[in-house]
């Protein structure tokens, strides 16, 4: 049978046409719960991709981009069958996304989406069961219709890598060879960004009582869940490692703004480990922050999490900050409690001890022997706002690793606090939402 090929418009791509820097493939991972292939690159890049025939296929060309491999294929069940990445050529990666036996694709099944322009989405909606793809079928001048990466989480109007302060943290990354970071800035008032292995899956420690929290209020906001009911501790919930909860009688009382306030501002595990089982456990809140758009975010099982099970990125972190932000998630009074909440968080050592005198931060950070990370909201006395997220892998309890989220906090502040300040500044409403500039 005759292949037939369909080039997939991407109205997004136009964004980075002209793009001469060159990009690497940084990571790459198929969700086959969700049916959703994500790419992501170093650096924006200007993806084509189209469907062949027998067998029914995806192919997804990366121009521009370099890969650490000849090639490589893994097997997947249901509907995709296996995945292969190769190169197209020398400077360009090609990913071909073959269908099991029996199903087939079409352009209106699929959509590609970036929320910026080093991560792309691409969705499987749906597919076709039939023995044999229709012969001939005329697939030509079909186009996909797909999200542009104009925005950072739909929300954030996207601008350029902060190339100064990028390269200014990457050398300092290379005095600190032992640690294996992920970084992601976002400025709220021009777009712009910083992007170091955002997109990496970590232990999420303690920063996945950020989610927890949202998802908390989210439930407040719908009448599920009122800040006065009162959550009992059972004997199932009681932990230890942080927090004084621990030291309360099985069966004791607490009210659930008591509780989630004691989640974040001393990160008690027991109070967590009651607002997860309030929500309704892991699948429940976990399916929550997929349809948030937190790919790598989730959690597996209870705190205190020592083997570092949970899991997020720097960049599903400032993804939520910025939904939190922008009123996307929850009522403008909710998102002034979460807000509140996170600023009276007690470890103050990381994100916190980088930011001048007059700036606020809402945060939460998070520990364990082999990770540490912060992630937060920052407001600075010279109007501007950003979002922050860092993750630092170490060796068994390396204070090293302080030092540097420390160091890269300061070093982002003091040049977002010399950088001129756009003619139009972001202000708060009523609500205590952030206006941002339009692009």
């Amino acid at each position: 049978m005759k292949s037939h090929l369909l080039a997939i418009a991407l109205s997004s791509l136009l964004l980075v046409a002209g793009q001469a820097k060159a990009s690497r493939l940084q990571s790459w991972y198929f969700d086959s719960k969700q049916n959703q292939l994500h790419l992501t690159t170093t650096s924006g890049v200007q993806p084509k991709a189209f469907l062949l025939d027998n067998p029914n296929r995806l192919v997804i060309d990366l121009p521009g981009t370099s890969f650490n491999s000849d090639s490589v294929k893994k097997s997947f069940g249901n509907a995709v069958k296996e995945i292969r990445i190769g190169k197209s050529d020398s400077k360009t990666i090609r990913f071909v996304v073959e269908l099991a036996r029996g199903y087939h694709i079409t352009p209106q099944n699929i959509s590609i989406k970036g929320d910026s322009r080093s991560h792309w989405i691409v969705k499987f909606n749906s597919f076709d069961r039939q023995n044999n793809p229709i012969a001939g079928e005329n697939r030509e001048n079909i186009t996909i219709k797909s999200t542009d990466a104009s925005t950072f989480a739909g929300v954030v109007n996207l601008g350029q890598e902060m190339v100064g302060i990028s390269s200014q943290i990457r050398a300092l990354l290379a005095t600190y060879k032992s640690l294996n970071p992920g970084i992601f800035f976002l400025d709220l008032d021009t777009g712009n960004y910083i992007d170091i292995n955002g997109e990496k899956r970590f232990a999420a420690a303690s920063t996945i009582k950020f989610p927890l929290l949202v998802a908390l209020f989210q439930e407040i906001d719908a009448g599920r869940i009122k800040l006065t009911d009162k959550l009992v501790m059972r004997r199932d919930l009681r932990v230890g490692e942080a927090g004084i909860m621990q030291y309360k009688p099985v069966g004791t009382k607490f009210s659930v703004l008591q509780t989630a306030t004691l989640m974040m501002t001393i990160s008690d595990n027991t109070a967590t480990n009651m607002v997860l089982d309030r929500l309704g456990g892991a699948a429940k809140v976990n399916q929550r922050f997929r349809n948030w758009g937190l790919p790598n975010t989730a959690v597996r099982r209870l705190l205190p999490d020592l083997a570092g099970k949970n899991t997020t990125s720097s960049k599903d972190l400032v993804r939520l900050a910025a939904l939190v932000s922008n009123n996307r998630l929850l009522s403008p009074n909710s998102r002034n409690q979460v807000l509140g909440i996170m600023r009276r968080v007690k470890t103050n050592s990381l994100l916190p001890a980088g930011i001048g005198k007059g700036a606020t931060i809402a945060h939460k950070t998070g520990t364990l022997r082999f990770i540490i990370g912060d992630a937060g909201i920052i407001e600075m006395p010279n109007g501007k706002s950003y979002l922050a997220g860092v993750l630092v892998q170490r060796p068994n309890h390396d204070r090293k690793a302080g030092d540097f989220v420390r160091e890269v906090s300061r070093r982002v502040y003091n040049y977002l606090n010399q950088t001129t300040v756009s003619n139009i500044e972001p202000n708060s409403d009523a609500s205590g939402g952030l206006h941002l500039p339009t692009r």
